[in-house]
């Protein structure tokens, strides 16, 4: 059979994702990506460790990131994307920006993170004050604020479960749930932490309830990394990706919406939030 009208096989681009060893949301990833990206994905090493601030600090070393990013070589992507927003915003602001230079060097190719991709993502949507869900412990969900702060941007309500594995298995139930306790007052958006949480099919429905953009931890990154390529993920409904999406109505105040609780002390936490 003669099939050499169809000239072979489209031209690809690449995008080299490292991601920490547990990460279980490879398919979450393509959904953001069009036809003719490919993503390339490589795992930091395993180690014994629940999800943590010292799980964040092993999955981000630079030697790490400097291996990983070294298996990706051979397939020559044009960006790196590091998938981990913990891993990359434990070491605050200038932290990250090592990262990405450590991960430059290795690779000789544009490097990000999700959490620089955070903070690319509202500073694109103009935000200023956010509400935040993540799947963490306090100790954990602490970090991120101060990060956030340290960018100069308002946490203005947070919720977070407790998790410290199968952060993946989180139905959409819950994180809209966990959404719908964080979002008060006067916040412009909201961002749900984790790379390990699902979150594609849950962000169209949030917007349209709670009327502010709602962005992701794997939606920023992919996002971010195809924006490198000048190219656009693909996310129907999705504010950041679609700017037709943003020009909705104000927020109203949504009666009967639960009070969120201040970060409460490591045990009550673990006792009430999980």
């Amino acid at each position: 059979m003669d099939v050499s009208f169809l000239g072979g096989p489209r031209p690809q681009r690449g995008v080299g994702v490292v991601a920490p060893f547990d990460f279980a949301l490879d398919r979450e990833l393509w959904r953001w990506v069009p036809d003719e990206i490919s993503l390339h994905l490589t795992r930091t090493p395993y180690v014994p460790v629940e999800v943590s601030l010292d799980l964040a600090r092993l999955v981000s070393e630079h030697e790490t990131l400097h291996e990983a990013v070294r298996t990706l070589n051979a397939i020559a992507p044009e960006v790196v994307a590091y998938a981990c927003t913990s891993g990359s915003f434990v070491g605050g602001i200038a932290g990250e920006r090592a990262m990405c230079a450590a991960m430059t060097r290795a690779g000789a190719v544009p490097s990000l993170t999700t959490s620089g991709a955070l903070l690319d993502a509202l500073t694109e949507l103009g935000v200023r004050r956010v509400a935040l869900v993540t799947p963490y412990t306090v100790s954990v969900t602490r970090s991120l604020e101060e990060y956030v702060a340290e960018a100069g941007v308002s946490v203005t309500g947070c919720a977070y479960m407790g998790l410290t594995r199968h952060i993946w298995k989180v139905p959409y139930r819950q994180v809209s749930e966990m959404a719908h306790k964080a979002v008060r007052g006067d916040a412009q958006a909201l961002f749900i932490s984790c790379t390990n949480l699902p979150t594609y099919d849950v962000i169209p429905q949030l917007e349209a309830e709670l009327r502010i953009p709602v962005i992701s931890a794997n939606q920023v990154t992919m996002w971010a990394a195809l924006r490198r390529l000048g190219t656009r993920a693909v996310g129907p409904y999705q504010a950041l990706i679609d700017p037709a999406a943003r020009s909705g109505p104000v927020r109203p105040e949504i009666p009967g919406l639960p009070e969120v609780r201040g970060l409460p002390d490591e045990e009550q936490q673990q006792e009430g939030w999980t």
